[in-house]
């Protein structure tokens, strides 16, 4: 697809230059078309279901907000797949968002409020242009992160995506924790799709956005899904998913994918939490009756705690229909997913996010010791690694090669994380066009609170604020301002994944300055290296040196 005037290329002027068309024109016209000339008295939409007026915000983008897009998944629909939300006839005034889902574990200063709502399948729609007469922008559909048991769509503003990108950007809540990833062999018998409830939400979204987009001025036949964090993995869940094909043309994997876990292993921490719930150890229809009865506030309860995960809780499961009895790597390698281009990397830093949440909950909070490093260190010595991973770990990553502990257990964990997406990337990259990057600004803003002795760097989650302005995660997250050359890498990011929209290329066209992922030329640059005030490439190989990921690649199971 050749890049129209209205579509975006890279800001910067000697890469704008290297576009079709008139280049220079094409950067002026598609920071000015979408912005009104004047604010319209109303910005109302009829959808499938009811009329929806939305707002002229700041950025000239009209937001649409807390649009539900199901039905309330509560009383004898929890645990039930998603339905339609019921038609309405008076104007629903979309000028706040909705509830965020029900969740207790808030990663820090990531996620939350914590709370117990099961009313939460609302999304938001940021549009540049309401003209459905011209011709139908992209739609970008964001699933948010956090571990599928936090978070939600309330913290991600897409304007400056729908407003530089031109494009229209969909954000979604989807069912959480013990609500939206939950297996239990009473439910599960029932008859209907069970376990992944959070992705059948994802999937009733896209689906809405197939029905009602081109109201707002979307295509539904050019649609990027794509998400950070669980939100990545939820993303490659739906491109392993047999039922979401056909329902987006890209994905974006930013930050870490995640295997499934087996149906058994799943149910056996359902029926755990139908024991501390009081419903019992049994599996008659019953206990799914017991089940359905707990309050809202009983869930919540057996949810963890604000550091830490219940042990009830599962994430994507093997259910055998929405997702398939199988890894996704061996599905991969089978070619037996949706076939679509793909968008995915990592962040230089990822494993200072979780060094980080482990320092932000203690009290006092002190810097990481060479203790903390020896006992992560001796963890590679369980029964699930191969014999020696211990040794080779601490040779692969000596203390005395590091500043502190924690930047030598920031280098262990990273690697540990990173190559499972880069071994992913290989066996996408035979099948489908792959564009990998990896996020290095290590001067990017942290939503910590300073902490003694802690360095973020490029860590998990910093990339958030370069896309979607002044996230901070949660309401305990400070949020900062981007500095001058910070806002640069924002513009040049924000082209890239809006050019992806449009194309299925983060260059609009052709294989420059984001070449084209070729890991059969592992000497050639085809990872692009997202820092300032120079940005670069990498080759396979010297990624695969600088992670280690020949080593990792052996001891860990994919």
């Amino acid at each position: 697809m050749t890049p129209s005037k209205s579509r975006p290329c890279w800001a910067r002027a000697e890469w704008v230059l290297k576009c079709a068309g008139a280049a220079l024109g094409l950067a002026v016209a598609t920071s000015a078309a979408f912005i009104p000339a004047k604010a319209a008295s109303s910005y109302l939409v009829q959808t499938k279901e009811g009329p929806v007026e939305g707002f002229l915000g700041d950025s000239g983008v009209v937001e649409f907000l807390g649009i539900p897009y199901a039905a309330p998944p509560i009383g004898d629909l929890r645990w039930m797949p998603p339905k339609n939300h019921a038609s309405w006839t008076k104007v629903l005034k979309a000028t706040t968002a909705g509830p965020i889902c029900l969740q207790v574990t808030t990663l820090g200063p990531f996620a939350g409020p914590a709370n117990a709502n099961e009313d939460c399948l609302y999304l938001n729609v940021y549009t540049p242009d309401l003209n459905p007469g011209k011709e139908p922008l992209p739609v970008i559909v964001w699933i948010h992160g956090g571990a599928n048991v936090d978070g939600g769509s309330t913290d991600y503003d897409g304007t400056k995506l729908a407003a530089r990108g031109h494009v229209i950007v969909v954000t979604i809540n989807y069912r959480l924790g013990l609500l939206g990833f939950m297996a239990h062999p009473a439910i599960d018998a029932e008859g209907h799709p069970f376990a992944n409830y959070g992705i059948m939400d994802q999937q009733l979204a896209l689906k809405w956005v197939q029905r009602n987009i081109a109201a707002f001025g979307g295509d539904k036949d050019n649609v990027t899904l794509g998400g950070q964090s669980a939100g990545s993995a939820d993303t490659e869940s739906n491109v392993v998913s047999p039922l979401s094909a056909g329902l987006f043309q890209h994905a974006i994997m930013q930050s870490l994918l995640l295997e499934p876990s087996p149906l058994a292993t799943a149910e056996a921490k359902g029926v755990a939490f139908a024991v501390a719930a009081g419903c019992g150890s049994g599996t008659s229809p019953s206990v799914a009756k017991c089940l359905r009865k707990l309050t809202a506030q009983q869930i919540f309860d057996l949810s963890g705690t604000a550091s830490t995960e219940a042990p009830y809780e599962s994430n994507i499961i093997q259910d055998g229909e929405i997702l398939p009895s199988a890894t996704f790597v061996s599905l991969i390698a089978a070619g037996k997913f949706n076939h679509v281009p793909i968008m995915g990397g990592t962040t230089e830093d990822e494993d200072n996010f979780l060094l980080g949440i482990t320092e932000y909950f203690e009290h006092p909070r002190v810097p990481f010791s060479a203790n903390d490093y020896q006992n992560l260190v001796n963890s590679y010595g369980a029964a699930s690694y191969p014999p020696g991973t211990e040794a080779k770990v601490k040779a692969l990553y000596p203390l005395g090669a590091y500043a502190s502990p924690q930047l030598a257990m920031d280098a262990i964990g990273t690697d540990s994380l990173v190559c499972p997406q880069h071994y992913s990337n290989r066996l996408y990259a035979g099948q489908v066009p792959v564009y990998y990057y990896e996020f290095e600004d290590q001067t990017a803003p942290s939503y910590f609170p300073a902490m003694p002795g802690f360095q973020p760097l490029a860590y998990h989650t910093a990339d958030i604020q370069y896309l979607f302005p002044n996230w901070h995660g949660g309401p305990q997250g400070i949020p900062h301002s981007l500095n001058a050359g910070q806002e640069l890498l924002s513009d040049e990011l924000v082209a890239a994944w809006t050019n992806f929209a449009w194309t299925g290329n983060p260059n609009g066209q052709g294989n420059s300055p984001w070449p084209l992922y070729t890991p059969k030329k592992p000497g050639a640059p085809s990872i692009f290296a997202e820092t300032r005030p120079n940005l670069s490439t990498l080759s396979d190989a010297q990624f695969n040196t600088k992670h280690h990921c020949s080593f990792w690649d052996s001891v860990l199971t994919y």
